[in-house]
């Protein structure tokens, strides 16, 4: 069975905003060896439509930044399914518009042969929390208050209790913490 793994930039105070982390080098090779290892990525709309934003006019105009440059490349090759009401369509390179339910969309997808399964929405991340279907947690903590904003685990009303697998110091500061939940019966 595949892994899904959620994987988030948040900042210290557990907001998510891409524009409060430090995307330097570093954080880009990480995120580039992540997609290295997986072959399909789960978005909600507004993350879908912010990376299908960036990410494929830098496949077609490079910016001369290697690591940005190869997220570009990666993101852009790798399966991509939407969940949203609202989108009619897709038109990014290997992206389809799920059909399903979320719970049956990703035991579906993590049934198939393949790579790991990304996550990288925040409200999907709290919905396949909730399921149970997350194997692992990738959380790229970044030494930045932001103050307000989307929280990571809104609506998360149970506690969780996870097992720490690794953890990785980038020269930015920010803080790759790598869990995985622990037993159901660790309540």
């Amino acid at each position: 069975m595949r892994k899904l793994i959620a994987s988030m930039n948040m900042t210290l105070d557990g907001y998510c905003d891409h524009l409060a982390v430090i995307a330097d080098e570093e954080l880009h090779q990480y995120f580039n060896e992540l997609l290295r290892n997986a072959d399909t990525i789960i978005f909600g709309r507004v993350t879908y439509q912010l990376m299908e934003d960036s990410w494929p006019q830098i496949v077609k105009k490079p910016v001369g930044n290697k690591s940005i440059d190869e997220f570009a490349v990666l993101i852009d090759s790798i399966s991509k399914v939407v969940f949203s009401n609202t989108l009619k369509g897709v038109e990014w390179r290997n992206t389809r518009l799920a059909t399903g339910t979320i719970e049956k969309e990703v035991r579906n997808l993590k049934e198939q042969p393949g790579k790991n399964i990304l996550v990288g929405s925040p409200s999907l991340v709290v919905e396949l929390t909730k399921l149970g279907l997350i194997d692992e947690y990738q959380l790229c903590v970044h030494p930045v208050v932001l103050g307000s904003g989307i929280t990571l685990f809104k609506n998360i009303t149970e506690r969780i209790n996870l097992h720490l697998l690794k953890t990785k110091i980038m020269g930015s500061g920010a803080v790759v913490l790598e869990y995985e939940p622990a037993a159901r019966n660790e309540k």
